[in-house]
């Protein structure tokens, strides 16, 4: 997704009770509020090749998987985001109906609008959440995965993908071929 700032500054409290109201969804950073603009076919494609594929095993885990339109509160004094995919087990969140706070995996698909944002800012915040254990970046423009696992204390581990690997989600036992994302995608430059 894209993001585009939007005045005025607000507090959390004003951010959860206006945002609801709005026709577009809108992420929320320290007081500013950045309204979620549409992303590309790939980028959509690959979010629901993912969610296809990890529906089944993430269910019958007893956890939840949602994709792009749900909120996600890193902790009470952090930004919202609405990541690409998100993956949550914690029993608070298996019945939320407006943000999720307990994140286990979160996945943005890149693209070249925000993958500065997604390398950076976001990744950031979400290393702040105790809960989450993997956060993963997937190009939309080539084929390319990269994930930071949660290791000992501050560490996060660096695990990079190219076209002909198998990713292994270890926050939730499973894996897949990287061609399972980019399954009927086009990729490059096609309109």
């Amino acid at each position: 997704m894209i993001a585009t700032p939007q005045p005025p500054n607000m507090t959390i409290a004003e951010y959860l009770e206006w945002e609801p109201l709005q026709e577009l969804r809108y992420e929320y950073i320290h007081g500013t509020v950045m309204a979620m603009t549409g992303g590309t076919i790939p980028h959509n494609d690959i979010a629901l090749n993912l969610y296809r594929a990890l529906y089944p095993q993430v269910r019958s885990k007893g956890c939840r998987i949602n994709v792009a339109d749900v909120k996600v509160e890193v902790n009470s004094n952090s930004p919202y985001y609405y990541p690409d995919v998100v993956v949550s087990c914690h029993p608070d969140d298996l019945t939320a109906r407006k943000l999720l706070r307990h994140p286990k995996l979160i996945v943005e698909v890149l693209s070249p609008g925000t993958e500065a944002k997604d390398r950076g800012e976001k990744f950031a915040h979400y290393r702040s959440s105790p809960t989450l254990q993997e956060y993963v970046l997937i190009e939309s423009e080539k084929v390319g995965v990269e994930c930071y696992r949660r290791g000992e204390g501050r560490l996060w581990l660096y695990y990079p993908y190219i076209d002909g690997d198998v990713i292994t989600l270890e926050s939730i036992d499973f894996s897949f071929p990287i061609a399972l994302l980019y399954e009927n995608v086009s990729l490059g430059e096609n309109a």
